[in-house]
């Protein structure tokens, strides 16, 4: 229990250190941990935090908030993820009440705005790097790869709701499992 504990508290102190940092959104977190703690075996392994991915993206709410908790309940039950989250959201919370205290001085300053397209473009390369690393496990089956087209072609040109995208996958990633009784397809 106290070896739990302890877990919870290095996690909150984990997620509020990264938090600082995740400009770009939630994927530049994921990346962060994939690099931190997937690329480490006896920590959790990449199709896990690909799984803990998957249904935090899932879940209504932020993502990332949904991953924090989940990655963090994998690791240290409910404390561990509830202590993820907090340590998820502190920066930003902080960060905003300042800018939105000091709003009308950060609005027009044209140094903030240097400064974000700087971060934005190497966001980029990191959430890119997380992909590459988290491909292998998002696609176990050679049918994934067809799935995965099927579903930017039904984003991209049919504008299809993304529930109805996600609801596809689980479908035809269900019966092609059963299909197939465990067999490499």
């Amino acid at each position: 229990m106290i070896f739990q504990r302890n877990k919870a508290w290095s996690l909150y102190r984990y997620f509020f250190k990264i938090s600082w940092f995740t400009f770009g959104g939630g994927w530049n977190i994921v990346a962060q941990i994939q690099k931190d703690y997937a690329d480490k075996p006896d920590e959790i392994s990449t199709e896990e935090l690909l799984d803990i991915v998957s249904v935090g993206r899932s879940l209504p709410g932020t993502m990332i908030g949904n991953v924090a908790y989940l990655f963090g309940h994998h690791l240290a039950g409910i404390p561990g993820g509830i202590l993820s989250v907090l340590g998820i959201i502190t920066p930003p919370l902080i960060l905003l009440s300042i800018v939105t205290l000091l709003y009308n001085n950060f609005s027009g300053n044209s140094l903030i705005a240097k400064m974000l397209t700087g971060v934005r473009a190497v966001v980029a390369p990191i959430i890119l790097s997380a992909l590459l690393k988290l491909y292998k496990g998002a696609f176990p089956h050679r049918y994934c790869h067809l799935l995965c087209i099927v579903g930017c072609i039904l984003s991209l040109f049919f504008n299809l709701n993304c529930m109805l995208i996600i609801l596809i996958g689980i479908i035809t990633g269900f019966i092609l499992n059963n299909s197939q009784k465990g067999e490499n397809i």
